[in-house]
C-alpha cells in the first residue's frame, strides 16, 4: 500500500462533518469516492480531526492509502478535479506506511469569527453578535482556559464513558481588525463541541452575564450551562494541525479567511478588537 499526506481546505456549509455517516453528506466520503474514481481502487482516508456539521476548515490534515502509486501532484490535481468546489486540496505529500493523520498528530488550533455587524456574504462563516462584549473580560477569562484541565463541563453528553475529558489548552487568544473578532484555541485535542463551548461561554463573559469566577466554576466542578451556550458551528475553522518539529505559524494574526465586506488582507496584523 502507498501512503498520502493530504493538507485540504473546506467549506463544511452543507456536510453533516467530516466523519462518513449513513444518509447523510460528510466531507470524508465526498475525498474517498474521489479517490477511488481517481485511482480506481479501493483507498482508505482518515482525517486529523472530526469537525461537525458545518465546521469548515483552513488546513484540514488526512492520510490516503491506495494500492496505485501515483505523483503526489498527479494526486492533487486529479482529486481537484473532481470535488466539489467546496472542498480543495492544499498539499499531497509521499508519507511513510505508518504515518496516520490523526494517531501522529500532536497539536491542533481551531479559530472562531464573530461579526460585529450583520452580513449577507460572510454569514456562513461567523457568528453575528450586536451586543457590545467587554474584550478585557473575555482575554482574561480566556487565559484561565490555558493549562491541563477536566472539561467535562464543555463536553457533549453523548461522548463514550471511556473518552478522557482532560485535555491541555496551549493558546487561547483574542485578536480583531475591522469588523472582525477572532479566538484562536490552540491544544493537544478537543472533546466535540468544546470549541464552541469555550467561545459561547467566553461570549457571555464579554457580555456581562458571566465573570471569570463562574468559568473557574465550570472547569473545577460539572456544570450544564455551557452546552446550553454552545455556539454555531458557521464560525468555526481547524486552522492548523501540527506533527513533530511543526510550530504554531499564525499565532498573532488573524486567520486569511476571506469573509466578503469584513475582512482585508491588510486587515491581518494584530490589533487589540
Amino acid at each position: 500500500m502507498h501512503n498520502y499526506k493530504i493538507t485540504l481546505e473546506y467549506d463544511g456549509t452543507g456536510y453533516r462533518g467530516w466523519q462518513t455517516q449513513k444518509n447523510a453528506k460528510s466531507v470524508q466520503e465526498t475525498l474517498i469516492k474521489a479517490a477511488a474514481k481517481l485511482t480506481g481502487a479501493d483507498v482508505d482516508i482518515q482525517g486529523a480531526g472530526r469537525t461537525d456539521a458545518g465546521v469548515h476548515a483552513l488546513a484540514q490534515v488526512a492520510h490516503l492509502e491506495t494500492k496505485k502509486k501515483m505523483e503526489p501532484r498527479k494526486i492533487m490535481e486529479g482529486l481537484n478535479n473532481i470535488l466539489p468546489a467546496s472542498i480543495n486540496i492544499i498539499r499531497v505529500e509521499q508519507a511513510s506506511p505508518r504515518f496516520h493523520a490523526r494517531h501522529h498528530a500532536q497539536s491542533r488550533s481551531y479559530v472562531y469569527l464573530i461579526s460585529k455587524h450583520r452580513t449577507a456574504f460572510g454569514k456562513r462563516y461567523v457568528w453575528w453578535i450586536s451586543d457590545r462584549l467587554d474584550y478585557k473580560a473575555m482575554t482574561e477569562a480566556g487565559q484561565l482556559f490555558s493549562g491541563f484541565h477536566d472539561f467535562a463541563s464543555f463536553a457533549d453528553k453523548r461522548i463514550g464513558k471511556e473518552t478522557s475529558t482532560l485535555a491541555q489548552i496551549d493558546l487561547v487568544e483574542l485578536l480583531g481588525a475591522n469588523s472582525l473578532i477572532a479566538f484562536r484555541i490552540a491544544g493537544s485535542h478537543f472533546l466535540w463541541k468544546m470549541v464552541r463551548r469555550i467561545v459561547g461561554v467566553l461570549v457571555e463573559v464579554g457580555r456581562g452575564a458571566l465573570s471569570s469566577q463562574d468559568v473557574e466554576g465550570m472547569l473545577h466542578g460539572p456544570s450544564d450551562l455551557p452546552a446550553r451556550l454552545t455556539a454555531p458551528p458557521s464560525g468555526l475553522f481547524l486552522e492548523q494541525v501540527l506533527y513533530e518539529g511543526d510550530t504554531l505559524q499564525s499565532s498573532g494574526s488573524l486567520p486569511a479567511v476571506p469573509v466578503p465586506g469584513l475582512w482585508t488582507p491588510e486587515a491581518r496584523t494584530r490589533r487589540q478588537p
